[in-house]
């Protein structure tokens, strides 16, 4: 799979956590796996799990290591619609994920490149090989567009 396909797989995943019955940031990731197979995706889920670490990251990952039974995802590629918080970097290095594609870049909370690298900290024992701006514009519009909405609607 190319990496505009898997983050057309985490745009669908992000667009279905807008539309939910209690909306939460579109954010969506995809985890596949060294062969190209895909072994899970999610989208944000922090309105609807009243959970504040029920990132799209976090929850992607949790079912790709049920998927192939372990915790160390050696040799696979998460996609995410926005760069990951600190919180999701610190869980992407510890699983040992191969690569990470991200769509928009996040210069206030960003934590692969953008405000900090925890990805790519070589004090750390595992880095992760970064690919960024991957349909950036249009993972960036629809969270601008979520949030423009949410102004809105509140008056």
């Amino acid at each position: 799979m190319t990496d505009d396909e898997l983050i057309g797989i985490a745009l669908d995943e992000a667009r279905a956590a807008a539309r939910r019955t209690r909306p939460d940031v579109p954010i969506g990731a995809v985890v596949v796996g060294p062969d190209g197979v895909e072994l899970a995706r999610a989208g944000n889920r922090r309105e609807a799990d009243e959970d504040p670490t029920a990132h799209a990251e976090i929850l992607a990952l949790r079912a790709a290591a049920r998927a192939t039974g372990r915790w160390n995802l050696t040799g696979c590629t998460l996609a995410v619609t926005l760069e990951p918080c600190t919180m999701c970097a610190g869980a992407i290095v510890l699983s040992r994920v191969e690569r990470l594609v991200v769509g928009a870049m996040d210069p206030k909370a960003g934590a692969a490149g953008s405000l900090y690298d925890l990805v790519r900290e070589p004090r750390l024992n595992h880095r992760v090989e970064l690919t960024t701006g991957v349909r950036g514009t249009e993972c960036g519009d629809l969270l601008r567009d979520f949030f423009r909405q949410r102004r809105r609607a509140r008056g």
